[in-house]
């Protein structure tokens, strides 16, 4: 391709019988001059161990940003991550993966009218999880920040102004999904990934750390609640996704008076919440997690919340869920994404670990590769 204009090629093809007009030539001055000049903006996301996102207070403004800033001549975006994270945080850090990508054009609501701007190219890198001894290495320059905090990301999200809150959830769901995000003025250019179309959000979640027992139940302790992990034949799970409150969930619910047993109640959940078919025969307990007060449940005490797992036979047209009278979104993650969404800190990993071994050893079911995801067609799968 032609640097410039002045290096076009002003003859004819080959076998064309009239000539091209000649073009008009520039110098390197003014090819450059034609060029469109943008700023260039670099941003890190960063969460700590429960998913929570790492933000970031100015002195100079009211509202919060992730870390990072605007480009210095001659730089380009890994460049940014490394110093502005090295200057507004006091760490040396290599940049992961390119998460984001947002065009800000000039006139943008969120940018001040008086401002003289260009439009700007935003990059939002991956900083990885924070381990506690990064967390307590971090210092801040007194005259450029007021302090930071790890929010989960609805919490952040209200803290920042619009188009930087669009650019760092569609960084964190791109994070979560495998893949990058291109935006243009904070919407999705082509088709909009799931976690941002159901507008998943992501928090640690109560329970997080009760113990996590993977053996049998005590005859002690009641059962009132039996949630799967449920797979499709490429070693993925569905995780069930509520308007009215868009965090993940795996299928299942409380066990009913009606239900012959938890399995049977998870049966019969998985069914009315996500239209999937399970065979009671072939549902597996994976072990439990120790609840000491029931609270949820209406105080009933200590007792046992059960996770199982199970092969789906078969899916079905999405519907209303009877109990809530909603429609649930159902997405297709591996069992890694579907803990990190889930919040459950290192138990949630430890059940994903566990329930994909068993479905490959039980059922002949392959470990999920990595793999962007997905939602269940309305009208299923038609597997």
């Amino acid at each position: 391709m032609p640097t410039n204009r002045s290096e076009e090629v002003n003859s004819p093809m080959h076998g064309d019988t009239a000539a091209v007009p000649e073009q008009p030539k520039m110098s390197q001055e003014e090819y450059a001059r034609s060029r469109h000049a943008v700023w260039l903006g670099t941003a890190a996301l960063m969460t700590d161990e429960l998913g929570r996102v790492l933000l970031v207070k100015p002195t100079y403004r009211r509202q919060w940003l992730l870390p990072g800033g605007g480009a210095e001549p001659g730089e380009g975006p890994g460049q940014v991550f490394r110093r502005e994270v090295h200057e507004e945080l006091g760490l040396l850090m290599t940049p992961g993966r390119v998460l984001a990508v947002n065009w800000v054009a000039p006139g943008h609501p969120d940018v001040a009218a008086d401002l003289p701007f260009p439009g700007e190219v935003r990059y939002v890198l991956d900083g990885g999880t924070l381990a506690e001894r990064d967390i307590t290495g971090i210092r801040l320059p007194a005259d450029e920040l007021h302090g930071y905090e790890f929010v989960d990301s609805r919490a952040a999200a209200e803290l920042m102004i619009p188009v930087d809150a669009q650019l760092m959830l569609a960084a964190l769901r791109a994070r979560l999904s495998g893949t990058t995000a291109h935006l243009d003025g904070g919407r999705h250019i082509g088709p909009v990934p799931p976690l941002d179309l159901h507008q998943v959000h992501t928090r640690p979640r109560k329970g997080r750390d009760w113990p996590w027992h993977p053996d049998r139940v005590p005859n002690r302790l009641p059962v009132p609640q039996a949630w799967g992990w449920l797979f499709v034949p490429d070693g993925r799970v569905v995780l069930v996704i509520d308007p009215a409150d868009p965090l993940a969930m795996l299928p299942g619910g409380t066990v009913e008076a009606t239900d012959a047993s938890p399995e049977a109640a998870l049966v019969r959940e998985a069914t009315e919440e996500a239209q999937l078919t399970l065979s009671l025969g072939r549902v597996e307990r994976l072990g439990w997690v120790y609840d000491a007060t029931g609270d949820v449940y209406g105080g009933i005490g200590e007792c046992a919340r059960l996770r199982l797992a199970a092969p789906i036979t078969a899916v079905g047209p999405s519907a209303t869920d009877p109990a809530s009278g909603r429609r649930y979104a159902r997405l297709l993650a591996t069992p890694q994404q579907a803990a990190a969404l889930l919040g459950w800190g290192d138990q949630g990993y430890e059940q994903a670990a566990q329930a994909a071994r068993l479905a490959h050893e039980k059922w002949g079911i392959p470990l999920a590769a990595p793999s962007p995801i997905t939602e269940i067609p309305t009208e299923g799968p038609g597997w």
